[in-house]
């Protein structure tokens, strides 16, 4: 038995009433329940700790047996102890529907939901925005044609669970408390196949594959998911067919890559061009193309934007932009010709044609020239 004030553990003042006691009792049952905190003992403790405060503090004459003589009144076989003459089910109230799925007293679950599936489906950056329908092969399940999904062989019935009664649940014993739980004989359904159908083995249901059609709308994006409603597994009894999770995974795009509705495509310009400035034509996703100005003297990174070339939005009609990023190519295999030009080029440059490179040899150049005078003072 706890030794610590029950008031405390229930953190409710002592001339808390029976409503207060009893919320703050479920508030802290919640908290602490063993089914919320697998594995951890310290919270199957607490839980336990609480249960038997409120055992007390729910019942008048224990309440004021305790208010009198504290923890002694309880010791020596006075008051018959914590919790004697109380039915912990009935302690535990309306949270069994919480933690239980609604399952309590003596409703049975009722038939087994289906299983959902999931299935991986690889597209297109195009597809990605143009959306499209497709068909995908499933594999899954379907009612029995033989048992109609009742599980039992055509001409015979489920039989009431003699475990259970046709609860679908029962009572354990746990240190203070009985606890209920599934039945594990009926598996919750409060009946059981003593004759199974011999296609489906008893199980209600049998593998088949599926030709499902989709729509893959546009827009989306990798790790995005589309749920189908009803086309997971069938419940057997007649329960209610899961549902199907369809996650999406875009391909990469040798040209384009995507960041949200923002296309970036990394394109090449001749050395010359880049210098002198022109046009380029630029593919977008939407399969046409687009026309750019290069700016006289451009440089690698600069990038340039064609707004509403992107993707579309998954939720309204607007596109994102495609950034166009350049970088200078610098020209390979040349002639004893070109290079000569090239040279005669270099020849005549000024320090005006390659303001980067100078501006950065100044400071390489500072760098050793204060390196030399911090030797010197040495």
């Amino acid at each position: 038995m706890s030794e610590r004030c029950y008031y405390e553990i229930l953190s409710v003042a002592r001339d808390a009433d029976a409503a207060q006691i009893k919320s703050a009792y479920r508030k802290l049952a919640r908290t602490h329940h063993p089914d919320q905190n697998q594995g951890d003992p310290e919270a199957e403790a607490k839980f336990k700790e609480v249960g038997e405060a409120y055992s007390i503090l729910s019942d008048p004459e224990k309440r004021a047996a305790y208010d009198k003589f504290g923890h002694a009144a309880f010791e020596q076989g006075r008051g018959g102890g914590p919790g004697a003459g109380v039915d912990p089910a009935d302690i535990f109230g309306d949270i069994f529907s919480e933690f239980f799925g609604g399952a309590r007293g003596g409703r049975r679950q009722g038939p087994a939901r289906g299983a959902d599936l999931r299935y991986d489906l690889d597209i297109s950056l195009e597809d990605a925005f143009n959306g499209r329908e497709l068909e995908i092969n499933l594999p899954g399940k379907e009612l029995c044609d033989r048992c109609d999904g009742s599980m039992a062989e055509p001409g015979s019935s489920p039989e009431t669970c003699s475990t259970c009664q046709g609860r679908g649940r029962v009572r354990v014993q746990q240190g203070f408390f009985t606890m209920e739980r599934g039945c594990p004989k009926c598996s919750g359904r409060g009946t059981v196949i003593k004759d199974p159908c011999r296609q489906c083995a008893g199980q209600g249901t049998v593998q088949k594959d599926r030709t499902l059609s989709i729509n893959i709308p546009a827009g989306i994006e990798s790790g995005q998911r589309i749920r189908l409603t009803g086309e997971g597994d069938p419940g057997p009894q007649g329960g209610v067919a899961g549902d199907l999770y369809i996650f999406v995974e875009v391909e990469e795009h040798e040209l384009f890559e995507r960041d949200g509705p923002n296309l970036y495509c990394r394109t090449p310009v001749p050395m010359v061009k880049a210098a002198l400035g022109g046009d380029i034509e630029i593919p977008t996703i939407d399969g046409n193309r687009s026309r750019i100005t290069i700016p006289e003297g451009a440089q690698t990174g600069r990038r340039m934007r064609l707004r509403s070339k992107g993707m579309p939005t998954l939720r309204g009609g607007a596109h994102g932009d495609l950034y166009v990023e350049l970088f200078v190519e610098t020209p390979q295999k040349l002639s004893a010709r070109q290079k000569e030009l090239l040279q005669e080029f270099c020849d005549c440059s000024g320090e005006e044609c390659n303001p980067e490179s100078n501006g950065f040899l100044g400071k390489v150049k500072k760098f050793w020239e204060d390196l030399t005078d911090v030797e010197d003072a040495r």
